[in-house]
């Protein structure tokens, strides 16, 4: 008892001091979740295209168009259009969130886009890939999204697993 009386405002601080290491360490932490259903704000739009944000992109862009018309070699090959909404492309087996910005990046947002990309538009979109070069062929990306496109979702688990 004669502890308690000598020490007892150390004891009040030691208190004090445990119950706000407590609040801080099991405090409620802030959770983020972005959804399909919070408006874009303008600087978040995603654009399609790269060429003609300013006068020396398009100024670029018209040398090469008409350097590959002189040559003779495909300059832009263009990319199947996106028709309707964006697919979860992480959908994909091997693509995950970072694959899947860089696709949306280059302009492809859809399943239907990456099952009519050619032999040649694959090879030239995985060289771009850095890090994940070798993928689309590894996990056979194109024929996965072949699938999902046509909405076939028993021949894509019997094919490649459960979504």
């Amino acid at each position: 008892m004669e502890f308690f009386e000598i020490y007892w405002p150390v004891l009040i601080v030691g208190l004090l001091a445990g119950l706000i290491a407590s609040y801080l360490y099991f405090r409620p932490k802030q959770n983020v979740r972005l959804s399909d259903s919070v408006p874009l704000r303008p600087h978040m739009n995603l654009q399609s295209s790269h060429e003609g944000r300013g006068v020396a992109d398009e100024t670029a862009a018209a040398a090469s168009d008409l350097a590959g018309s002189i040559i003779g070699a495909e300059v832009h090959a263009e990319l199947p259009a996106a028709s309707g909404p964006p697919d979860d492309l992480i959908k994909l087996k091997g693509v995950g969130p970072k694959l899947a910005a860089i696709l949306v990046e280059r302009g492809i947002r859809r399943f239907d886009q990456i099952a009519k990309l050619s032999p040649d538009q694959v090879e030239v979109l995985d060289q771009s890939l850095g890090a994940f070069r070798g993928r689309f062929e590894r996990d056979r990306i194109v024929e996965q999204a072949d699938y999902l496109a046509r909405g076939d979702i028993d021949g894509y688990q019997a094919k490649f697993g459960n979504l």
